[in-house]
């Protein structure tokens, strides 16, 4: 089990009325500390240290305020080994444990698996595993954009841009303990996870996989992409065998059919 509680988000009725618990979350994390014996294209000679946890920003959907959990939070740890990320990982357990579904970006080849790469490190067991949406993913398998980055996804689709950082030596200043590099990268963090939602609302009516919110709601009738309550007829949804009426999200504008199919008549033969 994790050892922190995040109780902003235990009573479900917190969440404006949303009855699935939708976390949107990023992970910033130090790098590889190694010896080598040149400066391009080289192998590692000996691996020093580790990469670790920095920090990572979350929000609940329909909350309006994003977070930051860092090393810094927990100060009696941090300054007996400013390395340990124990802490900072018991919180992210936490928040997987109590979500229905997580959104990130590139989530499910590097958020999740790093996340879960230190949970057993500090001898975690899963958490109740949440169904995964990764941006990243969506916008390769719908679109053709020419770059799915998260920074530059938001300014082409008009939504933002990511917060600047100044490169690497930003990351280097938070593992040397500097104040204001802690206080950038926390800026940057909740931007990301802003950005993230924003992001993932635009491209969200074109998912065809997307976690069906009306079962993880208990609302049978509403949106499975959203969870809205307004559809209105938008014809049919054929098969080779079957028609189903089809709706349209007045929330999202994601389509969606009937379960039953429709008394119009099956056919006897089909190709």
């Amino acid at each position: 089990m994790g050892r922190y509680s995040c109780s902003e988000a235990t009573d479900r009725t917190k969440l404006g009325g949303f009855m699935a618990k939708v976390l949107f979350y990023d992970i910033e994390t130090a790098p590889n500390l190694a010896y080598v014996w040149g400066q391009y294209d080289q192998n590692v000679v000996r691996q020093y240290r580790e990469w670790y946890l920095l920090c990572f920003s979350y929000k609940w959907e329909g909350q309006s305020s994003t977070k930051v959990v860092s090393l810094t939070d927990f100060p009696e740890a941090y300054s007996k080994d400013p390395e340990d990320d124990r802490s900072v990982a018991g919180v992210l357990w936490d928040l997987f444990d109590e979500a229905d579904i997580v959104i990130g970006h590139n989530g499910d080849k590097f958020d999740m698996r790093k996340a879960n790469a230190r949970f057993v490190y500090h001898g975690l067991t899963p958490p109740t595993m949440p169904q995964q949406v990764d941006t990243l993913k969506v916008a390769r398998k719908y679109f053709m954009f020419n770059s799915n980055k998260l920074g530059d996804l938001g300014e082409h689709l008009g939504l933002g841009n990511k917060e600047a950082t100044g490169g690497f030596g930003l990351w280097a200043g938070c593992m040397r303990g500097d104040e204001k590099a802690w206080r950038i990268m926390k800026k940057y963090a909740k931007q990301d996870v802003d950005l993230l939602q924003a992001v993932y609302e635009r491209l969200r009516p074109w998912m065809k996989n997307h976690p069906n919110r009306a079962l993880l709601d208990g609302r049978p009738d509403s949106c499975p992409t959203c969870g809205h309550a307004d559809l209105i007829r938008r014809g049919y949804k054929s098969t080779k065998v079957s028609q189903y009426v089809q709706f349209q999200c007045k929330g999202c504008g994601a389509y969606c059919r009937s379960r039953m199919r429709s008394e119009a008549t099956s056919p006897n033969v089909v190709p």
